[in-house]
Parts: structure tokens; sequence; C-alpha cells
């Protein structure tokens, strides 16, 4: 579904305003619930799946503006993906940026328990490394 623009351009949909994807996702949730007997339902889930994708991705991108700017505190925004949008491309991410400002701000069991979820889902990413190497400022 791109468009001619969209095939030239190439724009993260996680990088835009979520409202609009929230009301997609809210529109598409209403035809299952409504009508799940409709031809549409497997394309409705489909649809539903790519807007957690992107409302996740979002949520893990405000965090590392806030991360990039000193803000640890509201980087815990990361715990929303954690919290809210399991099984998601973004959620290894979430935990890295979770345990690091976890870390920074000193709350080492909070960074330990992210750090151990990490491990044991994500085994090989490398963002255990890099939460290894943060130092508190």
């Amino acid at each position: 579904g791109k468009g001619l623009t969209d095939r030239f351009v190439n724009r993260d949909p996680s990088q835009r305003d979520p409202c609009a994807s929230l009301s997609a996702f809210r529109d598409f949730s209403e035809l299952i619930k409504r009508h799940p007997e409709s031809k549409y339902v497997d394309d409705a889930q489909l649809r539903m799946r790519h807007l957690r994708n992107i409302l996740a991705q979002h949520e893990v991108n405000v965090a590392n503006f806030y991360m990039r700017r000193g803000a640890f505190v509201a980087a815990k925004r990361a715990r929303n993906v954690v919290e809210n949008f399991q099984q998601t491309p973004a959620m290894p991410e979430a935990l890295v940026l979770l345990a690091k400002s976890y870390k920074v701000l000193e709350l080492n069991d909070l960074s330990g328990d992210a750090l151990r979820v990490l491990e044991l889902n994500y085994p090989n990413h490398p963002g255990i490394e890099e939460v290894r190497q943060t130092t508190v400022q």
C-alpha cells in the first residue's frame, strides 16, 4: 500500500505522530468486535499487528530522544513497550533503554532485572554489552 512518494522517499512511520495509527488500530479492533465473521477480519488482524509494531517503535523513539538529552527518568517510557507491546520487534531495544536508564539512575536492581530479561529472551543482542558498558554520570 505504498504511494508514489513513499516508493522514492524512505519514511519511517514510527517517527510520525501516532494519533492516526492509534485511531486506525481502534477502528480495526471495532471491526473485529462488531463483525467477527467478516471476510476482512484476517486482514484487519494483520494490519493491527503492523500498527502495534509502529506504536511500539514510536515509544522506543521517544525514549531514545529523552536518553540523548539526559532525561533518564523520562526514558522509562520504554517500560510502556515492555508492559503493553510484548512480541513486537521493538521489545529488545526497549529493554536495552530501560536497563541503561535504570543503571544511570542507580536503580541497580531494576537495571539488572531488565538486563536479565534481555539476556534470557535475546541472548545475542548487541545491546547487552551496551548496558554493561553504561556508566553512572
